[in-house]
């Protein structure tokens, strides 16, 4: 396993899901953590988990579509040498279900949040000539899904963030890279999978996409979000990792 002794992270939307496995993740593997979240209950919650495991985090709360809020907590903490964009949000619905309203939403958390954590944390990073950034994307960042538009709009404009970054600033040894989830098993995704009539058939149906009958798992993705951030990736930078079960195989 990939280890990340003496390196800082901070992981966006680590409360909960993908943003949580990674944060325990990266702890374990010898990483000092910061865990961001806007619901400061389950930010504590993830904390408490790491710090029983034996592994060094604390707690910020940040509304990663506030600018100025990114740029307070970028003063106030030290250096980074991996940023995880996690946090983001989802909306279900085509052109007619879709709102501008809608579409701002999306954009603020998807887009603007990644940006604002770039914009506030990477050029620390830029003068010291090291890091790296994951952003999570989406299968929907690389492949239209259907009757997820906003979203889709949003993810896609995530890998461009990431691949844009890349090439502006990968010669200043910050390496920015993005994964791109198919359906994962999310404690969302189990509450709402839990809410129809039949959930087994619920849940096969979600993982039909997916040519290995299954969604991942969180820790699949943090492993993946692993290798990124380590040192042993050093090669890597402005790709876009594929998690999908082999959803967008055929596309």
């Amino acid at each position: 396993m990939f280890r990340l002794d003496g390196k800082t992270a901070l992981v966006t939307g680590a409360g909960s899901g993908i943003g949580e496995a990674i944060a325990r993740c990266f702890a374990g593997q010898g990483a000092v953590v910061w865990v961001v979240d806007r619901d400061q209950k389950s930010g504590a919650a993830t904390v408490a988990a790491i710090t029983s495991d034996g592994g060094k985090a604390d707690f910020a709360s940040a509304d990663v579509s506030d600018a100025e809020a990114v740029l307070a907590l970028a003063a106030r903490l030290p250096p980074l040498d991996i940023l995880v964009n996690n946090a983001g949000i989802g909306h279900v619905g085509n052109l007619r279900g879709t709102s501008a309203a809608d579409l701002d939403r999306m954009y603020s958390v998807n887009v603007r949040g990644p940006f604002n954590f770039c914009k506030a944390f990477v050029p620390a990073m830029l003068g010291r000539r090291r890091g790296s950034v994951v952003s999570l994307a989406s299968i929907g960042g690389v492949v239209a899904v259907r009757d997820r538009l906003a979203y889709t709009i949003s993810k896609f404009a995530v890998v461009g963030l990431t691949k844009s970054l890349a090439l502006d600033h990968s010669h200043e040894g910050v390496r920015f890279n993005c994964i791109c989830p198919g359906r994962v098993e999310t404690p969302f995704v189990k509450a709402r999978i839990a809410e129809y009539p039949d959930p087994e058939k619920a849940y096969r149906d979600m993982a039909s996409t997916q040519l290995n009958g299954r969604m991942a798992r969180p820790e699949e993705i943090a492993a993946a979000a692993l290798y990124l951030a380590a040192d042993e990736s050093e090669m890597v930078t402005g790709s876009t990792l594929m998690i999908d079960g082999g959803w967008s195989a055929g596309k």
